[in-house]
């Protein structure tokens, strides 16, 4: 591979085009202000580097990134590319992955407005992040070890599992499909509705209204902490552990629970089954 070692790059288009590069110490800022720096790039390698200008990551094909920093200037960095790998780096850009397949992300952190939009097939294990509407309409996700704060998260995502994850966020995993979460703390406000086909396994589910106007919906082992109108016209199979504020109309399917101040069944169509264990 060619190296490209402690160069301050600021023009537009540095290295376009670039097939089989090693970019190292190296910085991506300037008076030029450039953008689209490895854009249309193949094979390509970049250490401790520093980012501060926009689009570096366009149509890129075989990527590693590792022990690197993307500003809060370095938007929209990675779009439309494949084969791509990140570790331990700093993602601090707005809408700084979208359009991607086959990603692995491991030990970074994330403060990334849109983060994730429209990616298939990616990897996250060991990192944080803070986002609005983070990972939407994603496909096969795996994240094991990943905190989350923030606003709508996981909405229109299929064919994912996420294990020992941490989420503090409201309106996630709307609209749903094919999702298993497991050993994992989800904390927010409405969550999962409209979902299809989700799974919640020994999860503690915090927040109010959650798991309404669902179909085939499975809680096996989770604990509901200030959980208060849970299930509404939901189809439901659940086992929960804890006390529950309120349930309310159930549309069928069979809850357990050890308490429950309130059933609310005022709905004719609610056919749902709740039982005091």
């Amino acid at each position: 591979m060619d190296a490209i070692k402690e160069k301050t790059l600021d023009e537009e288009r540095a290295l376009y085009g670039r097939d089989g590069i090693l970019v190292e110490k190296c910085t991506f800022d300037g008076p030029a202000d450039g953008e689209s720096a490895l854009k249309e790039c193949r094979n390509v390698e970049v250490r401790d580097s520093f980012f501060n200008l926009r689009y570096p990551f366009w149509h890129d094909d075989n990527l590693k990134i590792s022990g690197s920093e993307m500003t809060d200037k370095c938007r929209a960095a990675l779009w439309y590319s494949t084969n791509v790998t990140i570790t331990d780096t700093r993602l601090h850009g707005i809408k700084a992955l979208r359009e991607c397949s086959d990603v692995r992300i491991g030990g970074c952190d994330i403060i990334s407005p849109e983060f994730g939009w429209s990616v298939k097939e990616i990897a996250m294990k060991d990192s944080s992040a803070e986002s609005e509407y983070f990972m939407l309409r994603s496909d096969r996700l795996r994240f094991d070890n990943v905190s989350l704060k923030g606003k709508y998260s996981f909405q229109y995502i299929t064919d994912s599992e996420f294990d020992n994850c941490n989420f503090d966020t409201k309106d996630a995993f709307w609209h749903a499909k094919n999702v298993v979460v497991r050993n994992s703390i989800v904390k927010g406000e409405y969550l999962a509705w409209y979902c299809e086909n989700v799974t919640f396994e020994n999860c503690v589910i915090s927040g109010t209204q959650p798991l309404c106007y669902c179909k085939n919906l499975k809680l096996i082992n989770c604990k509901m902490e200030a959980a208060d109108f849970a299930f509404e016209k939901s189809e439901v199979d659940a086992s929960i552990i804890t006390p529950v504020i309120s349930i309310k109309n159930p549309l069928s399917g069979r809850i357990t629970v050890p308490a429950v101040n309130e059933i609310i069944m005022d709905d004719p169509n609610a056919k749902g089954e709740v039982v005091i264990i």
